[in-house]
């Protein structure tokens, strides 16, 4: 398959390069290491009460308390991930909060989507890029690049009475296959139980576009009906919560955007709430999810992997509380 026109194609030599099996592959990730999603703990929400009331204390405090506002009152939560939290072992945390429905709504990056899919396929992600790169072997994993490709295929040229889009063709392309971790995906998931899923691709920073089958006419147009999910989604946030964690760029740009054609549009947002979660604070993210968008903002600093599993834990302690009790897990 040829991702480019001969004619316009200005370095055929790509179609030249090699891959390699992804099973071959030394990954640093491994499900074994991934974090476990117990049931709420008795007495937490006492103990996440009795965190001080000063700066994260504070925040962290108010945006549980917004989500669980948003849920009570049938308001959509959002979470929009960078591929380092897939890395760090939440996706079983993310899958949870999905099936008890607490988040209807994820969008990743393209590398979100490539460690959704490792995960699921062989169970561990993340190459050594220090040893790959200079072998020449970095981001050259044959099944990764070609499943992407068809990801993108199929997310343009849906089956009849299914929605087209990135996120969802990937989301089928595993619920469908026989991976054997496909219970781990979160795009699989989200097809599962019939929540939006959106990939923001840019072609040229993820390694599957180094991949001979990658075509840029396909990734770019199911990314752009992604966004166009992503607009009508946002469309309807007001009353909502968006949390951007881990994304530095891509994600927050994306939702800047959303926001933009939402406002352009009539839609009223000054009841929405943005929360930013990183481990340092980045200036698109700071700027294009707290402070820019109508609403509350946030922002809180912390570890994904310390950060998030107290933030599920507190969100289903005070939903039980407040006798929510959303969908069997």
């Amino acid at each position: 398959m040829s991702a480019l026109d001969p004619k316009l194609d200005p370095f055929p030599r790509m179609a030249e390069v090699t891959t390699y099996p992804l099973a071959e592959r030394e990954s640093l990730v491994g499900i074994e290491d991934f974090c476990a999603v117990p049931e709420p703990v008795a007495d937490f929400a006492r103990f996440f009460d009795s965190l001080p009331d000063i700066y994260a204390g504070r925040w962290l405090k108010e945006l549980v308390d917004r989500i669980v506002a948003a849920r009570l009152a049938d308001r959509p939560v959002a979470v929009a991930l960078g591929a380092h939290v897939l890395k760090v072992g939440l996706a079983p945390l993310l899958i949870d909060l999905m099936r008890r429905g607490v988040i209807d709504h994820v969008a990743t990056n393209g590398a979100g989507a490539i460690h959704d899919f490792e995960i699921a396929t062989c169970g561990r992600t993340s190459e050594d890029v220090a040893e790959q790169l200079p072998r020449g072997e970095f981001g050259f994993a044959e099944e990764t690049g070609a499943a992407l490709a068809r990801a993108a295929e199929i997310g343009c040229r849906p089956e009849e009475g299914e929605e087209a889009g990135f996120g969802r063709g990937l989301g089928r392309l595993l619920a469908a296959s026989e991976a054997p971790h496909r219970d781990l995906s979160v795009c699989a998931e989200a097809i599962r139980l019939g929540i939006g899923v959106t990939v923001h691709a840019c072609i040229g920073s993820d390694i599957v576009h180094m991949h001979p089958e990658a075509d840029g006419a396909r990734i770019g147009e199911a990314s752009m009906i992604d966004f166009r999910h992503l607009c009508r989604f946002v469309c309807d946030l007001d009353g909502g919560v968006w949390i951007n964690v881990g994304c530095a760029v891509v994600l927050p740009e994306a939702f800047l955007k959303a926001v933009s054609v939402a406002l352009n549009l009539g839609t009223d947002l000054s009841h929405m709430t943005t929360a930013n979660l990183d481990m340092l604070r980045q200036y698109r993210a700071e700027t294009n999810v707290v402070q820019r968008p109508p609403g509350r903002g946030l922002s809180i600093l912390g570890q994904h992997e310390i950060l998030l599993p107290l933030l599920r834990m507190a969100i289903l302690a005070k939903l039980e509380a407040a006798g929510w009790r959303g969908s069997a897990p």
